[in-house]
């Protein structure tokens, strides 16, 4: 007799995932950017720690309100949605009860089984049967704002604390090089964590937030360096 085996699916960690994900990232690369903007402007170790602390809270309660506001409306659509969807079900089963038959026809089944599946899913739970098979809302990918915003907000934190201690280990003559590289390090390793725990390629992930890095690093040295000589 065949034993049932245990699977481990990712769909789970969208939500908090690419929220994480994101801020990190953002923490990395904007404070990077703006420790070498400031540094390449010529400016003291004092006035680069203080921009990049400024930058790190006003980035942090930044990255909180935009994930939350964000990710409400997603939630409020959904909301709506279901609202709707509960009221037709109301109003008129019979045709919810087709659209859900005709769903699952459209998926491969057979006309007869696909009645009798929509009949039975109907009986136990109609609105969950049309939130899942209709709008293709679930408890996986659902929104959830306040956990969209307190993981963008904590990991936006920890992000840009790393170029900051960079920033108070490197000698002053090399600290845009210092910054720099390290930054190109965290990033490289935080799209090999993301990729690894969303089970994508992480040379792929680790090359992309690379790239964007150092793009972002090198405009605004060269936009530091600039205005740093016209002063």
């Amino acid at each position: 007799m065949s034993r049932l085996h245990s699977e481990k699916h990712r769909t789970n960690r969208i939500g908090w995932l690419r929220a994480a994900v994101l801020g990190a990232n953002d923490g990395i690369v904007s404070t990077a950017s703006l420790v070498v903007g400031v540094a390449a402007a010529s400016a003291g170790r004092n006035e680069i720690l203080i921009a990049g602390m400024a930058g790190l809270v006003a980035g942090a309660m930044s990255m909180a309100a935009g994930e939350y506001v964000s990710v409400s409306s997603q939630a409020d659509t959904e909301n709506a949605d279901l609202e709707r969807e509960k009221k037709e079900l109301l109003e008129d089963p019979e045709f919810e009860l087709r659209e859900l038959a005709a769903i699952y026809e459209g998926r491969g089944v057979d006309p007869e089984t696909a009645e009798m599946v929509a009949i039975q899913l109907t009986e136990h739970d109609a609105l969950g049967a049309h939130a899942r098979d209709e709008l293709g809302i679930n408890s996986i990918t659902s929104a959830r704002p306040v956990q969209a915003a307190l993981a963008s907000a904590a990991t936006f934190a920890v992000g840009a604390a790393l170029p900051l201690a960079t920033v108070l280990l490197s000698p002053d003559r090399v600290l845009v090089w210092t910054v720099s590289i390290t930054s190109l390090v965290f990033l490289a390793a935080l799209g090999a964590m993301a990729a690894r725990a969303g089970g994508a390629p992480i040379l792929t992930a680790s090359l992309r937030v690379l790239f964007w890095g150092a793009l972002a690093m090198a405009i605004t040295a060269a936009v530091g360096s600039l205005f740093g000589a016209v002063v």
